[in-house]
């Protein structure tokens, strides 16, 4: 999953000259945290959540209400902005974007072309949304986490006792922990169309091929936690 399909592609942005006020109304208008900042067609900073209150928690709190709000009408937006930009190219892979961000303790960054152009905005809301996606969340099913050994029939075998139970897997995840044993993974099926009344004669047949870490049914609002290790 590549960067470009998941940013937010509705540029909300401000000139250099603006005032800060003018930031802050475009902020707080479009709910969002991150304003990218231009100088003409050029990306030259971004302002921030973090950029607006350090502006405003100036000396100035110690001055009579007309002389902070006539200093604060003073102040541009090229006075505040972040001007070192940390930039994702579109076809960064969503992984690698997650990374950047936690990393770099930041809420977001934006995307730009090799011509240095703003093409979007990719943030934590964004990730968050590719990943209720990734999962299947919104066909909810029954979700099923299993730590099975690393090897590499074992994913088919797993496939071919749901099919046997008439279940339509709609999505598979495999979680390796780099710390973690490496002779065995973690793997999460979101399934869907099971008959309820077979369930637990399932779950015994995953049994004999996996450890069963635990089951969320989201029709039936069910969870079964069957082990510690279940994250």
């Amino acid at each position: 999953m590549l960067v470009k399909n998941w940013m937010s592609r509705r540029l909300i942005t401000v000139d250099i000259d603006a005032a800060m006020a003018d930031a802050v109304k475009l902020m707080k208008t479009n709910d969002i945290h991150l304003l990218p900042v231009l100088d003409g067609e050029k990306l030259s900073g971004i302002i921030t959540d973090r950029d607006l209150k350090r502006a405003s928690a100036s000396d100035a709190t110690a001055l009579e209400m007309y002389e902070l709000i006539y200093l604060l009408s003073k102040i541009r937006v090229s006075d505040i902005m972040t001007r070192k930009i940390i930039t994702l190219a579109p076809d960064t892979t969503v992984e690698e974007a997650a990374e950047v961000l936690l990393k770099q303790k930041i809420s977001g960054a934006p995307v730009v072309d090799d011509a240095g152009r703003l093409l979007g905005v990719i943030t934590k809301s964004d990730l968050f949304r590719m990943l209720i996606a990734l999962t299947g969340l919104p066909n909810r099913g029954i979700q099923f986490a299993l730590k099975v050994k690393n090897r590499p029939d074992v994913i088919p075998e797993l496939m071919a006792i749901f099919g046997e139970y008439e279940g339509q897997l709609v999505n598979v995840l495999i979680s390796h922990k780099p710390t973690t044993d490496q002779k065995f993974v973690k793997v999460y099926f979101r399934i869907l169309g099971l008959d309820r009344s077979r369930l637990d004669a399932l779950k015994e047949d995953l049994r004999e091929k996996a450890t069963l870490l635990y089951l969320v049914d989201y029709f039936e609002n069910r969870r079964e936690i069957y082990d510690a290790e279940g994250n």
